[in-house]
């Protein structure tokens, strides 16, 4: 499994970017390659990509969320082999820093070849910079969602 770890300040209060982040169905807005997220419940997405013309879906599910702190999904089944953590740090009243850790598996040649070249790490820093583009020209979070997933709940 390949490992990112990226972090992006954002110039919007922690509640801001947390609440923003938990609208899954907006993540093909500035996430690369997503074509379409739908959440079934509070604790599954369906997730459509394309990537370098190669169409997977997948599913994820929510295994950790703490409001204002933190959302950690795994994939359950489908084309994609992941998980990861983003968490969310005050850095005063009005910045917070957003921090995503993720392990994916690439399989094939092509992906593997990408992961070697670096490919998804640019690309999760580019989805970062977009975050922060998006949620500080909006000024405000689009919706938000502020219950809690614990582990193995």
């Amino acid at each position: 499994m390949g490992t990112i770890s990226e972090f992006v300040d954002v110039d919007v209060p922690l509640h801001t970017a947390y609440n923003q982040w938990t609208q899954f169905e907006e993540f093909p807005q500035f996430m690369e390659g997503v074509e379409q997220v739908t959440q079934v419940d509070d604790r599954h997405n369906h997730w459509v990509t394309n990537v370098a013309g190669s169409r997977r879906e997948f599913d994820t599910e929510i295994v950790d969320q703490l409001p204002d702190e933190r959302v950690a999904w795994r994939t359950l089944a489908g084309d994609v082999r992941q998980r990861g953590v983003v968490t969310f740090q005050r850095l005063d009243r009005t910045h917070t820093r957003v921090n995503l850790a993720m392990e994916v598996e690439t399989s094939g040649l092509a992906e593997k070849a990408a992961d070697a070249l670096g490919v998804l790490d640019r690309r999760t820093r580019g989805d970062l910079r977009r975050f922060k583009d998006y949620i500080e020209e909006r000024g405000s979070e689009s919706g938000g969602w502020r219950g809690r997933v614990a582990p193995g709940g």
